[in-house]
């Protein structure tokens, strides 16, 4: 990591995470333990331009190679635009784009460099001219590039110890990538006090007292993590915006913001600010934020100026507006596209853009109040502005019409607007998933709604598709995530939660991607290639999110957690709030009926064939019954048990997988960095007793509420 992250104490394999490039050494009794022996390639790096990023990615690839080889290459830099016939090529690796590299441009045909477009880019092994070249249209595309090179070589290390000077033993390599989404963002939920909101591994690395850090170096060594897989965008304030993270677009803060976009910058990362919609009130001193009001509009106009005079590439601002309390367009009786318009209007001089969440509710509705559904919100408000956003506005839509439940539906308002651009929303940050003492890893999940088909255009219209804007050809498009990291030392608290964040990343690039094949990757990548440590992680990963779901809410009804700060159980915590947020159990049944039959109208939000899926009782997926039914305890799932079994059975199912995963882990004593073995082991323990609490307060309720029996006759209280 960084010189001055280094020199604050802060290093380690749990700093590092994926990054620590690790060594295959052999593991038999007495072997000899040396490294792999280098490429010849790998002696010297080549390049003709001089650029920030591409400066990064050749410092990646040294400290990267150093790592892997024992011995750092050489930086030859050349200024000229020689060609083969200047000089005579030796062994190396050469790094460039198309522009400023013609020996990196000549290794690759035309058609090959048309392949790649922006971040894209292609590696290519010369086996017999000793030689790897790595080029790109792009810097950022080289730096990628870089990360994925040494990816493949720290991977390969595990799986050959004698690969030879092409890297599977067999073919020289040859890799083309090209992202698939465009826009791959990490959202901060981070205060000014030092605080995050939903941020479960410590304070902010952003902020302290009021003021930003002067440790920058940790910043930069969070701008790398971020770019090694992928990620090039980031938010680093909360959407709630209060008053003194609202003066960030004035002098008072911009010179702040700056260094941190310089930081970002070098990693090809671009910088964005969540804004206060009723800034011109707060910080121009304004009577009014209507955003068809002509001052209101100017104030917009200049404050955006200001902040691109200090920060030249400035992503533009992210928006959370009418929404738990925030400020808004409704307040001027005008609807979100003004709002986003008049913000889009500022920022498209400049090549800004708008991100404008869709997490628009009712947040003070009566819980008597059986016709008003939350889940129908986002759909209600923007639905009907289909087509009147500006071309520099983006809408982020959560992955679920709630709150990141651990199971919900998928959002109805992706494939509902094929004129707008739009970007999909998920949380890293485990706050409804265990906060990161729960071990769940989510990849499986986002996974199970990027593959979901919306039939907005026939079969074959995933959300995926919609995300990437390629299924109704947007001009932006792409994801969006909450960040789970902090100050800890691991970055993410749970040190097993950085994989949630490398997953994002990865699944970002490419949505195609497997859960296995992303676990197995980073496991790899943070832990080495002991098989036994990688089986026993992989497993633990791959099963967890369906552990915590059955020790937690059953059948798509979620919300049973403490109000507030949602950690730990409380079946009626939001029954009686204002929140929307109800499960409606009662001695005789329990659900939502979302139904356009008999209950909120939900179901006909989807196309026809999904609707159809949830309205009726007979094809709606179990797991998702009480999402969308209210059903009596003795309904009989397509699993042959009735509910109010299943919610036994599960229960008692996750509290004893639970206990599982800490005994798997137990066996990892030794073979695991002991910091991390320690506490990985105490938060399993945690997780393992608290499963039990969940079981007997869900186990109980449902028991007493129903009063019908075990059929296992196992003990509830």
């Amino acid at each position: 990591m960084s010189q001055t992250t280094v020199q604050s104490g802060l290093s380690g394999p749990q700093y590092e995470a994926w990054l620590g490039y690790h060594v295959a050494l052999p593991e038999a009794k007495g072997a000899t333990r040396t490294r792999t022996a280098a490429p010849l390639w790998s002696r010297h790096i080549d390049v003709k331009e001089q650029h920030l990023v591409i400066d990064t990615a050749l410092t990646e690839l040294k400290q990267g190679l150093g790592k892997l080889y024992g011995e750092q290459p050489v930086i030859r830099h050349s200024q000229t635009q020689s060609t083969d016939s200047d000089e005579q090529r030796k062994p190396s690796i050469r790094v460039g784009t198309w522009a400023g590299n013609n020996q990196v441009t000549s290794a690759f045909t035309e058609a090959e460099r048309a392949a790649v477009q922006g971040e894209g880019f292609i590696i290519r092994e010369h086996e017999s001219l000793q030689e790897m070249v790595i080029g790109s249209e792009t810097p950022q595309g080289v730096l990628y590039a870089v990360f994925h090179l040494l990816r493949e070589l720290t991977l390969k290390q595990g799986k050959s110890e004698e690969a030879g000077p092409a890297l599977d033993g067999v073919k020289p390599l040859f890799i083309t990538e090209q992202p698939v989404n465009q826009l791959r963002m990490i959202n901060q939920w981070d205060n000014v006090d030092g605080s995050i909101e939903r941020g479960y591994a410590g304070r902010s690395i952003f902020y302290e007292n009021g003021e930003f850090t002067q440790d920058l170096g940790r910043i930069r060594d969070y701008a790398r993590l971020l770019a090694s897989t992928g990620i090039n965008a980031i938010s680093i304030n909360n959407v709630n915006v209060h008053k003194q993270e609202s003066l960030f677009l004035t002098e008072r803060y911009l010179g702040d913001v700056a260094k941190v976009a310089a930081e970002f910058r070098a990693y090809g990362i671009r910088l964005f600010l969540c804004a206060n919609y009723a800034s011109p009130i707060e910080v121009g001193g304004l009577q009014t934020a209507d955003p068809l009001d002509d001052q209101v509009r100017e104030w917009w106009n200049v404050q955006t100026a200001k902040v691109y005079a200090a920060i030249p590439d400035f992503g533009g601002y992210v928006i959370k507006a009418d929404s738990e309390n925030r400020p808004g367009p409704f307040t001027y009786n005008r609807d979100h596209a003004d709002g986003a318009n008049m913000l889009a209007e500022a920022l498209r001089p400049f090549g800004g853009l708008v991100i404008w969440r869709c997490f628009v509710y009712d947040c003070k509705q009566d819980w008597r109040d059986r016709t008003t559904d939350r889940a129908r919100a986002a759909y209600d408000h923007f639905k009907p502005l289909d087509g009147r956003f500006a071309d520099n506005v983006i809408l982020q839509i959560k992955n679920g019409p709630m709150d990141f439940q651990v199971r919900e539906a998928v959002s109805p308002l992706f494939g509902a607007m094929e004129n707008t651009n739009q970007v999909i929303e998920f949380q890293i940050t485990q706050e409804y998933t265990g906060q990161q003492r729960h071990l769940a890893y989510l990849v499986p999940q986002w996974k199970e709604i990027l593959d979901f088909d919306t039939y907005a255009k026939g079969k074959g219209s995933e959300i995926k598709r919609i995300a990437d804007g390629s299924l109704f050809q947007r001009q932006y498009s792409g994801f969006a995530a909450v960040s789970n990291i902090g100050a800890d030392a691991s970055w993410t608290g749970h040190p097993l939660a950085q994989a949630n964040l490398y997953g994002y990343g990865r699944l970002g690039w490419n949505p195609e991607l497997s859960a296995e094949a992303i676990a197995d990757e980073w496991v790899r990548l943070t832990f080495g290639h002991d098989e036994q440590v990688v089986e026993r992680v992989t497993g633990m990963l791959l099963s967890s999110l369906d552990i915590y779901e059955n020790y937690t809410a059953p059948l798509g009804v979620g919300w049973m957690v403490n109000p507030d700060h949602h950690y730990g159980p409380n079946v009626d915590g939001y029954e009686y709030s204002k929140w929307g947020t109800y499960h409606f159990a009662d001695c005789h049944g329990i659900g939502v009926d979302r139904t356009v039959k008999s209950g909120t109208g939900y179901t006909s939000q989807y196309h026809a064939e999904n609707a159809a899926r949830y309205e009726s009782l007979e094809t709606c997926p179990d797991e998702l019954i009480l999402f969308f039914h209210h059903v009596p305890y003795t309904h009989v799932l397509h699993s042959g048990k009735t509910v109010i079994q299943h919610i036994y059975d599960t229960h008692f199912e996750g509290a004893a997988q639970a206990e599982a995963l800490l005994e798997t882990w137990r066996e990892l004593e030794g073979k695991v960095d002991p910091v991390i073995f320690n506490k990985v082991a105490t938060l399993q323990e945690e997780q393992a007793d608290h499963a039990k609490e969940w079981r007997d307060m869900i186990n109980t309720y449902f028991y007493r509420k129903s009063g019908i029996q075990d059929e296992q006759a196992r003990k509830i209280y």
